[in-house]
């Protein structure tokens, strides 16, 4: 049924039943004289109890905030690494392609390793970069028979802590934002930083990665 159609029946049903009430009321005037009966008190609706309410539920536990600008100390840990130079237009393809070699080295060789993978770049300028991609050690390791791996100790001294999360080509923010630290804190940086590899850049998603990055202050 439409709306409307249904809308106009029942209006012309309540005309036609108010007629028959009022014809009815005048046929019988001692009925319609009579006062109408005093209906009964209705009884008192029952007190409506507030409902309990339930205690709140606990506020989710919040992470704390990764730490930006950390002063830390780093003690030289015995290392293998590779040494090369790369641009930053492929700066992930280098260094990862650097890691799967060193990686591969050590496990032929069962060296026991203690600690995360690094970078640690010893020069760099607009265009590209001088690198040692590095493996720390539990302990030094015996003379290395091949020529493109070296042993020696990680960089040590007073430094910075920051923390990246993001993709690897979002670290340029991130480096932007140390800069303005430095600055804003008038401290000098030594002609090397360190990228530590929290998440494994080798079989991590590039653009879900942690990496801890160390600027050596003077």
């Amino acid at each position: 049924m439409h709306p409307r159609f249904a809308l106009r029946v029942g209006r012309t049903a309540a005309v036609a039943a108010a007629a028959v009430a009022l014809a009815f009321l005048l046929s019988e005037p001692s009925r319609a004289q009579t006062p109408p009966a005093t209906p009964p008190a209705t009884p008192p609706a029952p007190a409506q109890t507030a409902p309990e309410q339930s205690a709140p539920a606990p506020a989710p536990a919040t992470q704390p905030a990764d730490p930006f600008g950390e002063e830390t100390t780093l003690a030289p840990k015995p290392i293998v690494y590779i040494k090369g130079t790369g641009n930053w237009d492929n700066a992930f393809e280098t260094i990862t392609a650097a890691f799967k070699k060193l990686k591969a080295y050590v496990g032929k060789e069962g060296l026991k390793t203690d600690g995360l993978p690094m970078t640690v770049f010893t020069s760099t300028d607009d265009t590209g970069f001088q690198y040692q991609a590095a493996i720390p050690l539990a302990e030094a390791p015996k003379p290395l028979a091949r020529a493109d791996i070296s042993s020696g100790l990680s960089p040590e001294g007073r430094a910075l802590k920051f923390v990246h999360r993001g993709s690897y080509d979002a670290l340029d923010n991130t480096y932007e934002a140390i800069t303005n630290y430095l600055d804003d804190k008038r401290l000098e940086a030594k002609d090397m930083f360190i990228e530590e590899y929290v998440t494994d850049p080798v079989g991590a998603d590039a653009n879900k990665l942690v990496v801890n990055v160390f600027v050596l202050v003077k």
